[in-house]
């Protein structure tokens, strides 16, 4: 039996403060679609419009953000994105109880929660990255994976539970307190972090090329282009076949529910088990293998809903499918942001996870909508097989080579945080 490796008291609280926002995201997992539908009466172009421009304008908002990010200390920003959330979300409740809410308002607060998303993420991976060594971002990465297919798990029942106790706006409560705890735990890490230091005529002013410099690094970086396809394309195939999935599911083939939860929320027990397999496996075959294996047998799943058919063997087509893929999920994505964080020095981590970002929430947005148009031509069925032919060539973007991460000329060497007393 292996000692587990403790990786300090800071990424603890670091730990504790996404572990509760991430199960207050999934509790409220499908509120916001809910909410439109069961309150507003919305139909089904606002539900989409819903999910696609939130996830479009959030991108486009969020494209200054990460130059922004970059020259300030990322744990304020961290934790003044958590308060903007919380606010946001807050309203919703506030004005459902006053008889005050209404779709406008919906797109707004999934705007503003869409940008500071990415804001956020693009501050805590380079915090991350100064807040442990080296040699510990795998463990860290495999923990942050871990906890969120736990709370992928156990939040949408217990958020769908609530919802028929409560009420739709209470899951909404629930994801905007877990904000305002996730940001006092960041408060609660302590230690000095320096503030990023730029040179130059215009120090610490926006310069016009900041906000293309994190997608001019990408691209121009060996290893990290081809990932960047990757992803990107690989997510937004994803995302574009759930919601015709659930359409075939619980229209056409005449599945429950209860059913169709169960085919989604039992295969998040893979994610729990890639995660832990990760370290080993990069322990034995090595970070490049690891990640070239997984990827590739991550496309090899989505093809498999196409052929569902009603009734047990449907249902027991979709789990399996859904455990292969979300296993092979859960060994790829921690491997995955370890060498992302690798191959980007510290000064430019922040713009270049908001590009990376930016592109994988306007490229769902975009494949979601044009997915929806071709199931209304072509039928779910036929749309969900596009998808993942397609997911079937994502493997010729994995890099084939690996690579020894790059350090640009002057940079500063990357540092731990110092820690208070």
């Amino acid at each position: 039996m292996g000692v587990r490796r403790s990786l300090g008291r800071q990424f603890g609280w670091l730990w504790a403060s996404y572990a509760v926002s991430t199960l207050g995201t999934r509790l409220a997992f499908d509120a916001f679609p809910l909410i439109a539908v069961l309150v507003l009466h919305a139909g089904p172009a606002e539900v989409s419009l819903l999910a696609a421009a939130g996830l479009a304008v959030g991108a486009a908002v969020a494209v200054p953000l990460g130059p922004w990010v970059e020259f300030r200390r990322k744990r304020p920003v961290m934790v003044a994105m958590d308060l903007a959330r919380c606010v946001a979300l807050m309203s919703v409740p506030a004005a459902y109880a006053l008889g005050l809410l209404s779709f406008v308002q919906l797109l707004v607060v999934s705007v503003v929660v869409g940008a500071a998303d990415i804001a956020f993420n693009a501050a805590s991976g380079a915090y991350l990255k100064a807040l442990v060594r080296p040699e510990d971002l795998l463990v860290a990465n495999g923990r942050f994976e871990s906890t969120n297919w736990t709370a992928t798990v156990l939040g949408p029942p217990v958020g769908t539970a609530s919802i028929g106790l409560f009420g739709p706006a209470m899951t909404v409560v629930a994801d905007a307190v877990s904000y305002l705890l996730s940001a006092a735990g960041l408060g609660a890490i302590g230690g000095r972090e320096p503030r990023p230091v730029r040179t130059g005529a215009h120090g610490a002013r926006l310069r016009p090329g900041d906000l293309l410099e994190g997608w001019r690094y990408i691209l121009t970086h060996p290893a990290l282009r081809p990932l960047f396809f990757n992803t990107v394309l690989v997510s937004g195939l994803i995302m574009a076949a759930s919601p015709l999935l659930a359409v075939l599911m619980l229209g056409d083939l005449g599945f429950a529910p209860w059913q169709y939860g169960l085919a989604f929320g039992l295969p998040c027990v893979g994610g729990l088990i890639g995660s832990r397999l990760a370290r080993p496996l990069v322990a034995r075959f090595g970070r490049h293998k690891v990640m070239l294996t997984a990827g590739t047998l991550r496309a090899c799943w989505s093809l498999g809903p196409a052929f569902i058919r009603p009734g047990v063997a449907g249902l027991v087509l979709v789990i399996v499918v859904e455990l292969g893929l979300i296993t092979c999920m859960g060994v790829f994505n921690p491997v995955f942001a370890t060498y992302r964080l690798d191959h980007v020095p510290t000064n430019r981590i922040a713009r270049t996870l908001s590009a990376w970002s930016v592109t994988s929430k306007a490229t769902v947005a975009a494949m979601t909508g044009l997915w929806g148009l071709l199931a209304g031509i072509a039928g779910p069925r036929t749309a969900i097989a596009l998808a993942g032919l397609l997911m079937l060539t994502t493997p010729l973007l994995l890099p084939r080579h690996a690579h020894t991460p790059r350090r640009e000329p002057g940079a500063a060497p990357d540092t731990p945080l110092v820690a208070a007393g």
